[in-house]
C-alpha cells in the first residue's frame, strides 16, 4: 500500500534547502534542488545517524553534517571511499498549485 504526503509548497523551500516531514517512525527529507526539482531520502545517515536535512547540498548529494560523508540523492548510495545506503522516495510537484508529494 503507498501513501501520498504533502511536504509543503514548492516556494517555500530555498534552492538548496529542505524540509522535513515525518510518517509513523520515518522522517524524510525533502530537498529543493538548483533546477527547482525535488528529491526525498530517509533523514538519517547510514554511518552515524547524523540529520542530513542539515547538511549541506552539492551537485546532487548532501554531506552529512557529523563526518562529512556524500550521499547521493537520487540513488540514496554513499560515495566511496564510504559505503551505505539510505531509502529515497517518489517525489512529485502539482505544477498547478505548487504542492509537493511524496509517496511512501
Amino acid at each position: 500500500m503507498t501513501t501520498k504526503l504533502f511536504v509543503a509548497n514548492v516556494n517555500e523551500i530555498d534552492i538548496r534547502g529542505s524540509r522535513t516531514i515525518k510518517y509513523n517512525d520515518l522522517e524524510i527529507a525533502v530537498f529543493k534542488m538548483t533546477d527547482g526539482s525535488v528529491l526525498a531520502v530517509e533523514n538519517k545517515c547510514p554511518h552515524k545517524g547524523g540529520v542530513l536535512s542539515e547538511g549541506m547540498v552539492c551537485g546532487h548529494a548532501v554531506h552529512c553534517p557529523l563526518h562529512d560523508w556524500k550521499i547521493d540523492l537520487k540513488t540514496g548510495r554513499v560515495q566511496e571511499p564510504d559505503d551505505g545506503c539510505i531509502n529515497t522516495f517518489e517525489t512529485e510537484i502539482d505544477h498547478a498549485s505548487g504542492s509537493i508529494y511524496v509517496t511512501i
